[in-house]
C-alpha cells in the first residue's frame, strides 16, 4: 500500500499524506463530494476532480496489485518462479507489462510451437538456441524423426524447433518492452481510403499519416470510427530493419550453421507473432488514451452545462420545432408546473402562420409568458424566425433563447417520464423539458442519460461502462456543489446526492407525500432504508426552506451546527438573523473582518471549514450558479445569408473540443472557433480558455454557405 500511495503522490503532485489520509476517507465508504465539502482539513483541500482522479488511479493501482500476486502464484505453481520474475513483476507499472512477463507461462491454444513441443522437438530447439552443437544440424535434426509423433522428415523436426524457438522470441518480456518503446517513438499510422471515389466525413484520413506519439485523440476516434464504417484501411508503419536487428543481436552469437536458420526464425517470429500483436496493443493504448481524454473532455462540457445559470421567476414556454407532425408547445410556471399544451403548425408543409401566431399570442397574454425556449432541431431556424416575429405582436416584453434539446426525444419516452406525466401525449413531453432546461438545467438534465446531452466527442464510441461511471461523477459533483431542495426535488435529483441512491431518494419522495414537507433535515432519519451513514453522507445537501432551523438553507453540516452558532455568538447574532436583510449584511461585515487562524482556534475548528461556514453564513440559500453566465435572450433572428467577414457578433459556448469550440451565434448551425483562432498565443488545450455556457465576442472570418458552415475567431 505504501507503493501505492507514492505512485498517486507523484502522479498528482500531492502529498504522501494527503494521499494516506484521503484513502482511509474512500475506504470508510465517504463519497467523493462529501469528502471534497466536509473533509478539507483531512485531505488538505483536495478538490473534488483531484480526490475523483485519485479514486481512479487508487482502483487501477490495487487491480495491478492484486493481478501481479496472482501471476506471481500461477508461475510458482509451475515451479519457474525466480527472483528476476519477482523484480520485474515488482517493477511493474501498468497492466500491460504484468501480462508481457506472464505471457511465457500462460496456459495456450494449441499453436505450432506447442505441436512441436508434444511432438518431442524441444531439445532439438535448445540445441539451436545455444549454437554450441557442431555436429552437422541435419545429423542432429534425424535423430528426432518419428513417425508415430508425425516428424516424418529432417526438414521437418528443424521446422518445429524454429517454431518453438520462434514463439519463445515473441514472448520473452525484455524484447516485447524494447519493441514497444522504438514503435511508441518511431512508427508512423497510415489510413487509405477503401472507396476513393466516394464523399465522407472522412475525406481527410483518405492518405494520411502521422507519427504515432503525435496523433491527438480525436485524431485516433475518428480514425476509428472511420475504419469501422469502412472507409479507411488503417496501418502502423514500423522500423522493422532495426527491430529486427536489435533481436538478431541478442540472439545470434556469432556467424555458425545455425545463422541462417536463426534469421529466418527471428523474420518469422517478428511477422507471425510479434508484429499483429504489438500492432493490436499499440492501437488499443491509442485508443483507451483517446477515449479518456474524450470522457474528460465530456465530462468538462456536462458539468459546464448541468451548473448553467438558472432564469428563475419566469413564466416559460417551451417550443419543440417539427415540421409535418406541428411544433408542441408546453408553459410552465415559475416553479415548474405545467400550465397549458397545444401544438401549431407555423411550419411547411402547412405553414399557418397565421392560426399558429393567434393560439401562441393567447397562451402569452393568458398566462403572462416572458420567456420562449425553442429547442435546437429539425425546425429550429424557421421556428426562431415565426417566434422573433410573433413576440412583436405580444401586448409586453416577451424573449426567446435557442435551448440544445439533446436526449429531450428521449426523456419523454422513459419510464420516467411516463411517470411525471402519464397522462401528457410523448411528443409533448418534449417541448415541456426544453422549457425546463432553460428555468433550471442541472434539476432538469439529470434526468437524462449524460451520455444523450450532447456536449461531448465521439462519446458514443468510448468505453460506455467507463463513460457511464465518469459522467456519474459529473453529475454527483454538480448536483453536490449546488444543493437541492429536499421538499420539491424529483428522486432522479436526489439520487444524485452524496449517500443516496435511487431507492433511499424514491422513499425520501414517498415520506414526503404521506407526511407533508420535512422541516428539519433530522427528518431524513425517518426515512425508511437512510441510516446514520447515510445521512452523515447527504444532510449538509439538502436544503430545507422556511424549516425549523435557518442554517438548513446553507451547506452547513449538521456536524458544524454548534460551531456556526458559537461564530454568529461571538458576533453578537443568533442563527434566526441570517435570513433578516438588515441583519445580514451587518452580519457579513463583522464576519469578513475576522482573523480567521485566532477565531478557528478559538473555536477549536479546521481553518478550511471556518472558511466554508463563514462563506454559508454571509450568502444564506445562495445558489451558486448565480455566477454562471446567463442564457443570450434573443428579440431578433440573424440568418446566415446576413453575415460577413469581419462581422464581430456575441455567441454561447455550446461544445468544447480537443480542437476548438463550436459558439452559438444566433444562426442555424453553430460556428468552429479553431484552436488557433482562440488566443494570439499558443493554445495547448481550448479548456483552458473557454467553457460551456460562456459568453464570448467572435469574429466571423469564413462562411461556407454551401456547406452551412461559419469560421470563427476570438482574436479580435
Amino acid at each position: 500500500m505504501e507503493k501505492i500511495i507514492q505512485t498517486i503522490a507523484n502522479e498528482l503532485n500531492i502529498k504522501e499524506s494527503q494521499v494516506e489520509k484521503t484513502v482511509a476517507l474512500i475506504d470508510e465508504g465517504n463519497t467523493i463530494p462529501f469528502i471534497a465539502r466536509y473533509r478539507k482539513e483531512v485531505t488538505g483541500g483536495l478538490s473534488d476532480e483531484t480526490l475523483r482522479d485519485l479514486g481512479d488511479r487508487l482502483s487501477y493501482l490495487r487491480n495491478l496489485e492484486a493481478r501481479k500476486e496472482e501471476v506471481k502464484k500461477s508461475i510458482e505453481s509451475q515451479g519457474k518462479l525466480t527472483d528476476e520474475i519477482i523484480k520485474d513483476l515488482e517493477n511493474a507499472i501498468t497492466l500491460a507489462e504484468v501480462e508481457d512477463i506472464y505471457r511465457p507461462y500462460k496456459q495456450k491454444k494449441r499453436t505450432r510451437a506447442t505441436i512441436a513441443k508434444e511432438r518431442g522437438l524441444e531439445p532439438l530447439a535448445t540445441i539451436i538456441i545455444e549454437q554450441k552443437e557442431t555436429k552437422n544440424l541435419e545429423e542432429l535434426a534425424s535423430q528426432y524423426i518419428n513417425e508415430e509423433k508425425e516428424v516424418n522428415t529432417v526438414e521437418e523436426a528443424i521446422s518445429g524447433a524454429l517454431d518453438i524457438i520462434a514463439e519463445n522470441i515473441s514472448d520473452e518480456p525484455n524484447y516485447r518492452k524494447q519493441i514497444k518503446r522504438i514503435c511508441y517513438r518511431e512508427s508512423v499510422l497510415e489510413t487509405r481510403a477503401t472507396k476513393p471515389e466516394e464523399k465522407s466525413n472522412y475525406e481527410m484520413y483518405y492518405e494520411f499519416s502521422e507519427n504515432v506519439n503525435r496523433i491527438p485523440s480525436h485524431r485516433i476516434l475518428a480514425i476509428n470510427r472511420g475504419e469501422k464504417e469502412e472507409y479507411l484501411k488503417v496501418k502502423i508503419e514500423k522500423p522493422e530493419d532495426k527491430i529486427i536487428d536489435i533481436i538478431e543481436k541478442r540472439v545470434i552469437k556469432g556467424q555458425t550453421q545455425y545463422t541462417s536458420y536463426l534469421k529466418e526464425c527471428i523474420l518469422d517470429s517478428w511477422k507471425r507473432l510479434i508484429e499483429p500483436s504489438i500492432e493490436r496493443e499499440i492501437r488499443s493504448d491509442l485508443t483507451e488514451k483517446a477515449e479518456e481524454q474524450a470522457i474528460k473532455v465530456f465530462g468538462k462540457n456536462a458539468k459546464q452545462l448541468l451548473l448553467g445559470a438558472p432564469l428563475k421567476g419566469l413564466t416559460v414556454m417551451g417550443f419543440d420545432p417539427a415540421y409535418r407532425t406541428g411544433c408542441k408547445i408546453a408553459v410552465i410556471d415559475e416553479t415548474g408546473k405545467l400550465l397549458d399544451t397545444t401544438t401549431v403548425y407555423p411550419t411547411e408543409p402547412q405553414n399557418d402562420v397565421e392560426g399558429a401566431s393567434k393560439t401562441l399570442l393567447l397562451l402569452i397574454k393568458k398566462h403572462k409568458i416572458d420567456m420562449i425556449a425553442i429547442g435546437n432541431g429539425t425546425a429550429s431556424r424557421e421556428s426562431e424566425i415565426f417566434v422573433s416575429d410573433l413576440i412583436k405582436k405580444a401586448d409586453h416584453t416577451v424573449h426567446y433563447a435557442i435551448v440544445s434539446e439533446a436526449g429531450a426525444s428521449v426523456y419523454s419516452a422513459s419510464k420516467l417520464a411516463t411517470e411525471e406525466y402519464p397522462d401528457i401525449n410523448v411528443s409533448l413531453r418534449g417541448a415541456i423539458s426544453i422549457a425546463r432546461r432553460l428555468q433550471d438545467p442541472l434539476a432538469e438534465l439529470v434526468k437524462i442519460d449524460p451520455k444523450a446531452i450532447g456536449v461531448g466527442q465521439y462519446q458514443h464510441d468510448v468505453n460506455q461502462k467507463r463513460l457511464e461511471e465518469s459522467l456519474t461523477g459529473v453529475v454527483e459533483d454538480a448536483v453536490n456543489k449546488v444543493g437541492v431542495d429536499v421538499n420539491t426535488a424529483t428522486p432522479s435529483l436526489l439520487s444524485y446526492v452524496s449517500g443516496l441512491n435511487a431507492t433511499i431518494s424514491k422513499n425520501i419522495v414517498k415520506y414526503r407525500d404521506e407526511n407533508g414537507k420535512l422541516t428539519s433535515r433530522k427528518d431524513l432519519l425517518n426515512v425508511p432504508k437512510l441510516g446514520k451513514v447515510a445521512f452523515t453522507q447527504c444532510a449538509g445537501f439538502l436544503r430545507i426552506y422556511d424549516g425549523k432551523n435557518p442554517l438548513e438553507v446553507t451547506a452547513v453540516h449538521p456536524e458544524s451546527y454548534e460551531k456556526a452558532e458559537m461564530l454568529l455568538k461571538q458576533i453578537g447574532y443568533k442563527k434566526e438573523d441570517i435570513l433578516n436583510k438588515e441583519k445580514l449584511s451587518e452580519i457579513k461585515v463583522q464576519l469578513n473582518s475576522l482573523n480567521i487562524p485566532k477565531t478557528a482556534k478559538e473555536l477549536d475548528i479546521g481553518e478550511m471549514t471556518l472558511t466554508d461556514i463563514i462563506a454559508e453564513l454571509t450568502k444564506p440559500g445562495r445558489d451558486p450558479r448565480e455566477d454562471m453566465p446567463k442564457p443570450i435572450l434573443r428579440n431578433d433572428v440573424l440568418k446566415l445569408e446576413d453575415l460577413e467577414e469581419g462581422m464581430v457578433l456575441t455567441g454561447t459556448v455550446r461544445n468544447v473540443i480537443d480542437f476548438g469550440a463550436f459558439v452559438d451565434i444566433g444562426v442555424k448551425h453553430d460556428g468552429l472557433v479553431h484552436i488557433s483562432e482562440m488566443s494570439e498565443s499558443f493554445v495547448k488545450n481550448p479548456s483552458d480558455i473557454v467553457s460551456v455556457g460562456d459568453i464570448v465576442k467572435v469574429k466571423v472570418i469564413g462562411i461556407d454557405k454551401e456547406r452551412q458552415k461559419v469560421k470563427l475567431s476570438m482574436k479580435i
